[in-house]
C-alpha cells in the first residue's frame, strides 16, 4: 500500500469529503549515485554553513525567505501548516468544465484520493457518481509544500484522481517557437494522414510502449556484475515498407 502523501478533505458546496492523498505513479528508473572512479568512494553533497564554515545535521536547517541580502525570515512548518488559505486543509472545488478545454500542457503528475474512513464513503462516492455522469472535470485549489496550487479532478475507474495544474501565467508563449512561413500543399498534408493512419492503435499497451532503456540498463549491470561481455545493441530492423511522404 503506498503511503499516506497528505490527508485533508474535498471541499465540494456543503458537502465534505475526508481524504487521504497517495501517489497515483511509481517510478522505475535505475538511479546512479557519484563515485570517485580511482578507487569507487562514494561522493557526497554535505550541507556547510556558509556563517560558520561546518557541515550542519538535518535537525539544524530550516526554510527562510530572503527579503534583503543581509535579512532573512525563517519560517516553520507549523506556519506553514497553518497559512490562514481555506485550501491549507482541503481540497476546494471552484468550477467544473470539460476535460477537452483544458490544454494538457498545464497538466502534471497524478495523485489517487483515498476516502478517509467509513464516514467518508457515501460523499466520495456522490462526487464519483456526479462527475461521471457530468462527463466533466472538477478544477481546484489546493496548498501544498509552500504554495498554493490548481488541481484537476477526474475519475478513474471508480476512483477520483487529483492532477497537479500549472497556472495559466506558468505557462510560455510558444509563439517565439513558431517556424518561418512555408507553404504546405493538399498531398502532403493526405500523406501525413496515410502515416497516421498506419501508425494509430487502439491502446497505449504492448511492447512497443515499455521501458526499453531500463531493462537494457539492467542487462549491462547483471552482465557487468557477472564478468560477462557487455549486450550489444541490436541491428535496426529495415522498414517494410517504405512511404513516399512528403512527396
Amino acid at each position: 500500500m503506498p503511503r499516506t502523501i497528505w490527508s485533508g478533505a474535498i471541499s465540494f458546496g456543503l458537502v465534505t469529503v475526508p481524504i487521504n492523498v497517495v501517489s497515483a505513479t511509481e517510478d522505475h528508473s535505475i538511479r546512479f549515485h557519484q563515485y570517485h572512479l580511482q578507487d569507487m568512494g562514494r561522493v557526497r553533497v554535505r550541507k556547510v554553513c556558509e556563517l560558520e564554515d561546518r557541515e550542519v545535521s538535518n535537525a539544524e536547517i530550516g526554510k527562510g525567505y530572503e527579503l534583503t541580502k543581509t535579512q532573512v525570515i525563517p519560517i516553520t512548518d507549523d506556519e506553514l501548516r497553518n497559512l490562514p488559505l481555506p485550501t491549507a486543509k482541503a481540497i476546494e472545488i471552484d468550477a467544473f468544465v470539460p476535460l477537452e478545454s483544458v490544454d494538457a500542457i498545464r497538466i502534471g503528475e497524478g495523485y489517487y484520493l483515498q476516502p478517509a474512513g467509513q464516514v467518508a464513503a457515501k460523499p466520495y462516492k456522490l462526487l464519483v457518481q456526479a462527475l461521471g455522469r457530468s462527463s466533466k472535470v472538477a478544477v481546484a485549489k489546493y496548498a501544498w509544500s509552500g504554495r498554493e496550487r490548481l488541481g484537476l479532478l477526474r475519475v478513474k475507474d471508480d476512483v477520483l484522481v487529483l492532477h497537479a495544474m500549472r497556472w495559466p501565467d506558468e505557462i510560455r508563449d510558444p509563439a517565439e517557437l513558431l517556424p518561418p512561413p512555408v507553404e504546405v500543399s493538399d498531398e502532403e498534408i493526405e500523406g501525413a494522414l496515410a502515416l497516421m493512419d498506419t501508425m494509430t492503435t487502439d491502446s497505449l499497451e504492448g511492447e512497443e510502449f515499455q521501458d526499453h532503456y531500463t531493462e537494457a540498463m539492467a542487462q549491462i549491470i547483471e552482465a557487468k556484475r557477472e564478468s560477462r561481455p557487455l549486450p550489444q545493441a541490436p541491428e535496426p530492423e529495415q522498414p517494410a515498407q517504405v512511404l513516399d511522404w512528403p512527396p
